[in-house]
């Protein structure tokens, strides 16, 4: 690791992978600065991203850092704690103490998914409890899912996971009483709608089985869908005066996100985003084209101020 860079990217998963590779193909010098804790981590496998269908998370992540590492790019397992700006850029210090000095910054450290305060759900998260059914859907197609309500957004979501099974039951938990118009809705779907508080899951043999309900007792189910708050990974955006922002649906808030341009650039220049930090519905494969995208910005960028310092060189030599 050397003390400067072209840039630095916080963050190795997907997105912070595409930036590096093709910042590293543009031959710039390029340090990704990655904590070793992906938001998909408890996922067996990643789905629709192209040509790599079904592959475990960590294997991608490998892949990506060899291709990234073959054009010369280099990693630091670690924790990037603080930025600040300096003259040529910016200077980010790493848990240990290490200062890093780079020309621009790429962060791409994603989001935590907060999870309703249920017994038991986190140990099952992106097993057979699930959010995503673009995720998951095909997994758990015709098998018995509940959905657990904590806001109106569960409409939204239990109708979606019908699409991938036809036994499907919306559990109201806490949740406020659902419009007649959603009501008809789910009843015309052949959706079931479960009053009472969720309390627990019932796990047999490494596997859910049924969803415990206050007053009710066990309801069998294989799958239950969940939804977390997004809360955006921003403490090292923060440091450097990025603002982060709420996500709202319908009213209800979904987490937060840090705000940027179409190509990435946040509000301070210099700083981009990409990934699950500035996109909380991102997929793997929209997390690498978002890292793609910004690193070909940064790239450009760079290039426009190796060229207005060579003109005014010129220009300082008394060159016309």
């Amino acid at each position: 690791m050397r003390d400067s860079y072209d840039v630095v990217i916080v963050g190795g998963g997907a997105a912070g992978l595409g930036g590096a590779l093709t910042l590293a193909r543009a031959r710039r010098s390029v340090l990704v600065i990655d904590g070793g804790a992906p938001r998909n981590a408890p996922a067996a496998h990643m789905h629709n991203y192209l040509g790599r269908e079904g592959t475990p998370p960590r294997d991608l992540l490998a892949i990506g850092r060899e291709e990234v590492g073959e054009y010369g790019g280099e990693f630091v397992d670690g924790h990037a704690v603080e930025a600040q700006a300096s003259d040529d850029g910016f200077v980010v210090r790493l848990a240990g103490g290490e200062e890093i000095s780079a020309r621009a910054l790429l962060v791409t450290t994603g989001l935590v998914d907060e999870l309703p305060d249920v017994p038991g759900i986190g140990g099952r998260w992106g097993r057979d409890v699930l959010h995503c059914p673009y995720c998951h859907g095909w997994e758990a197609r015709d098998g018995a899912i509940g959905v657990l309500a904590t806001s109106a957004v569960a409409t939204h979501q239990v109708l979606m996971w019908r699409q991938w099974s036809d036994n499907v039951i919306l559990f109201t938990h806490t949740a406020q009483p659902f419009d007649p118009v959603d009501l008809e809705k789910f009843a015309a779907s052949g959706i079931e709608v479960v009053d009472g508080r969720v309390t627990g899951l019932e796990v047999r043999g490494d596997k859910l089985t049924g969803v415990q309900v206050e007053g009710l007792g066990v309801v069998a189910r294989d799958a239950l869908v969940v939804p977390p708050r997004f809360v955006a990974r921003s403490g090292l955006l923060e440091s450097l005066g990025v603002e982060t922002a709420v996500q709202e649906m319908g009213g209800t808030v979904l987490g937060t996100y840090v705000p940027a341009g179409p190509t990435g650039e946040t509000t301070v220049p210099g700083v981009w985003v990409a990934g699950n930090v500035t996109d909380p519905r991102a997929q793997v494969i929209s997390a690498a084209a978002g890292g793609v995208g910004a690193g070909a910005m940064i790239n450009a960028a760079l290039i426009e101020r190796d060229v207005t310092a060579r003109v005014e060189a010129r220009r300082a030599s008394g060159v016309r």
